[in-house]
């Protein structure tokens, strides 16, 4: 069952954990993925205050599917104009500095009792595909490096950054070819630029670690803006048919990236997951 199967950011429900964490159980879902907690990046947290994370999360009988980490959200070469995107609270910083934070990364993945770490593809180049030699040398060192601690990595397709799209994170994987690194596929954020389904989750299928779910729509305006789940333009339908016809057994979860005008991250989050609900329960797939 797919809602058997839902979690959410916490940060997209409340900055505060315990918040975040109760209003999870109050609507049911299974598990919570770490990304900022009461402000604070989780790699800037302290063995501490991770351990409490992992207390108050295993207390509710929830558990962390993932650790969202902005690990590699960074220029390959600061000297190069590079897009830019949320870090999330972490500076900004070069690629060794990232692959100096990747220990504790692994290390507070383990705490939180998950063996999945959230990553990217660094910030985007005018052209990436021209620098894919080097994107592709350090996601095998940092899938190494996850391999032997026994960690699976997750490589989002993310817009700002060089796998931004499904076939540019399917063609790495492929290069890769680690099992320390999979999909994070986000039909949402291939909104952004390209076809979610059929085209974008063809070029994606085969990788597939973890799922997360939001929605987006063009405005009028010629921007496209996440809005709640079954008002935008991502066929989720068709999408679902499909993860369930091709086997997937992982999890999902809700990344809202919405908040209605003048109101919460909490009321945001809450009509994704309703709209959610309404869209598995119209297409009779609550059972599957």
């Amino acid at each position: 069952m797919i809602l058997n199967k839902l979690g959410v950011i916490t940060d997209e429900v409340s900055a505060d954990l315990i918040e975040a964490l109760d209003w999870t159980v109050e609507q049911g879902l299974k598990h919570v993925e770490i990304r900022m907690v009461d402000g604070f990046n989780v790699i800037r947290l302290n063995d501490n205050q991770i351990r409490r994370i992992r207390s108050e999360v295993e207390k509710r009988g929830l558990f962390v599917s993932a650790v969202a980490s902005p690990l590699f959200k960074c220029a390959l070469d600061p000297a190069r104009p590079v897009a830019n995107g949320d870090r999330f609270g972490q500076e900004d910083e070069d690629v060794a500095a990232h692959f100096e934070k990747l220990p504790r990364m692994l290390q507070i993945t383990k705490m939180l009792n998950t063996k999945r770490i959230r990553i990217f593809s660094f910030w985007r180049e005018k052209e990436p595909k021209s620098h894919e030699t080097d994107i592709v040398c350090h996601l095998r060192r940092a899938a190494d490096m996850a391999h032997k601690a026994s960690i699976q990595l997750l490589l989002e397709n993310e817009p700002s950054c060089n796998g931004g799209y499904a076939e540019e994170v399917g063609r790495m994987l492929r290069h890769v070819n680690s099992p320390a690194l999979k999909a994070l596929w986000d039909p949402g954020n291939e909104q952004f630029g390209s076809n979610p389904f059929p085209q974008g989750y063809g070029q994606i299928k085969d990788f597939l670690g973890h799922i997360h779910l939001k929605d987006a729509k063009t405005q009028a305006d010629g921007q496209t803006r996440c809005v709640p789940i079954d008002s935008g333009s991502v066929p989720y339908a068709d999408q679902f048919n499909a993860l369930l016809s091709d086997g997937y057994d992982g999890l999902y979860t809700i990344e809202t990236h919405y908040i209605p005008e003048g109101g919460t991250p909490m009321q945001g989050t809450a009509m994704t997951l309703q709209g959610l609900r309404n869209l598995l329960k119209r297409e009779n797939l609550e059972s599957n």
